[in-house]
This record gives structure tokens, sequence and C-alpha cells, in this order.
């Protein structure tokens, strides 16, 4: 019988949250209350952990404190297995944590849940498109071109952001812009970013718009900080599958739990159940 206080802890030292004292500090919460580290996994020095690995160290918990991008590569490189991943807020925006746990539950207190037993295993549905699966969400159109402009503010690389931003203003309100068209939902014309949040009731869509220079600006402020909901946009509906397209028949950008990928001209979205179970402590599970 597997030990469910001896787990594995992976980390990412690139992600938001991730910083030696966070680290500490996680340690010193999981020793509190009684888990186990039996070995610590700094990605990407370190390669993802496979079943294969869990399950010949006899490990059936693996904790994963990283943003969502990481948590993505970790969670789908685990597909099948027959163990638990302890989601943990180690990154900017933590959206997959937030789903699973709350809004406003922090570290000490998910931790503590864990290892009272306050906590269920599911498999949460996910969006799911021939690029991949996103867990937290999913952004496609031109708009996701402000990710190169995030990433340089991160490494406060000044000449980079001043590049990206003049290129994300073009492509956000001269790239093709990409609509509903299985079903059809929205405007003809489409948009420069739609939203895609799983839950266990669909695909949640919002469609972002930049209509005149005040909502540019306003939708341009929303996309660097990645609050999204805070510009412009209007709720397109509640699915369990739909086809996007460029309204100019190109290629198109999105990303995948804020990585990014390429999709063809036309594409399907569906809703899946996650590919491995996932410990949630939140009452919405």
């Amino acid at each position: 019988m597997l030990n469910d206080q001896t787990i594995w802890l992976l980390v990412n030292a690139r992600s938001g949250s991730n910083s030696d004292e966070a680290i500490e500090a996680l340690e010193r919460h999981c020793l509190q209350h009684g888990f186990e580290i039996d070995r610590k996994i700094r990605f990407p020095d370190d390669e993802l952990p496979g079943a294969d690995d869990l399950d010949a160290a006899g490990i059936g918990r693996l904790a994963i404190f990283t943003g969502d991008g990481s948590l993505n590569a970790a969670i789908t490189n685990l597909g099948g297995w027959a163990g638990e991943v302890i989601v943990l807020p180690g990154g900017t925006m933590n959206l997959l944590c937030k789903r699973l746990h709350g809004p406003d539950a922090d570290l000490e207190t998910i931790v503590e849940r864990l290892a009272k037993g306050a906590s269920r295993a599911v498999r949460p549905l996910v969006a799911r498109c021939e690029a991949g699966d996103a867990l937290a969400g999913l952004l496609a159109g031109p708009g996701t071109s402000w990710v190169s402009v995030r990433e340089a503010m991160r490494d406060f690389d000044l000449p980079a952001m001043a590049e990206g931003t003049s290129e994300a203003w073009s492509e956000t309100i001269g790239g093709s812009m990409v609509r509903c068209c299985d079903p059809s939902l929205g405007r003809e014309d489409g948009y420069p970013l739609i939203e895609f949040t799983p839950s266990h009731r669909g695909l949640q869509l919002d469609a972002f718009h930049a209509e005149g220079a005040g909502e540019l600006l306003q939708q341009s402020f929303a996309l660097l900080r990645r609050s999204f909901r805070e510009g412009p946009h209007t709720r397109l509906g509640l699915v369990d599958e739909i086809t996007l397209e460029t309204c100019d028949g190109s290629p198109f950008q999105i990303l995948i739990d804020g990585e990014p990928a390429t999709l063809p001209a036309k594409a399907k979205f569906t809703v899946a159940p996650c590919e491995v179970d996932l410990l949630a402590t939140h009452h919405g599970f």
C-alpha cells in the first residue's frame, strides 16, 4: 500500500512564486503537517517525472508547485497514472490551483486541508484541441501576441518590451480575427481574442474586442496583466464543442495555459476529462 504522506515535489525556479524562500516555506508547511518529501525535482533542469518513475519509487502523490504552463506539462506527462496530483500555487496567476482549491486558499491552507484528508480526487474537464489540453484556460486569436510583452516585462528586457508592444498593437488591430463558425456565435467579422474557460458545465466562451482607441488601450492593459475580463468583452455562451476559424483563412495562434501554439485556419475545440486524478479541496468539486 502506498503511503499518502510520502510525496515527490516538483518546483520550477522560473515560475512567478518559486523563490528559494517560497520553496523553503512550502517544505516547512509539509513537514509541519506530516508530509515527507522523498524527492525534489527542479524543472526544467530536471526531467519531468513519468508514471513509471513514480510507480517504481512507490510514490502515489506528486505535489506540483509551479505556474500553469509547467503544471500543464507535468500533468499531461502523467496521463494514465494511477496516483494523485497535488496542485499548489507556485506561479503568477495560479488559475488551475484556484479552480481546485478556491480563489482565496493560500499555500498553507491547502497543505493543511490535504493533511486532514479534506480533499477528493477529481478529473476536471479540460479544453482539448489538436495542439493539446488546457487545464486552466485557452486563448485564441491575434491578441495572444501580448504574451511576448509579458515575458519581456518579467525579464526586465526594455528593448524587447518596446518591440513587442509595437508588434502586439499591430497584431491586435490588423491581425486575422477569429470567429466561432460551428456553431455560429458572436460576430461574423470575428474578434482579436476568444477565451475558453473549462468547467464542469463545459467550455465558457468570452470574446474580447478593441473598437476605437479607448477600447484598444483598455484591452491592451488587461492583456498585459492577464486580467482579460477587465477588458471589453462579450459572453458568447457555454458549449461542449465548437469550431473556430480565421476570417482570412490563415493559421492562428493560441495560448494553452499560457504556452503558445499554432493551429490551422479552422480548428475544433472540445471538453474532455483530465487523464490523471487531481486533488481538490474546494466545494466547487
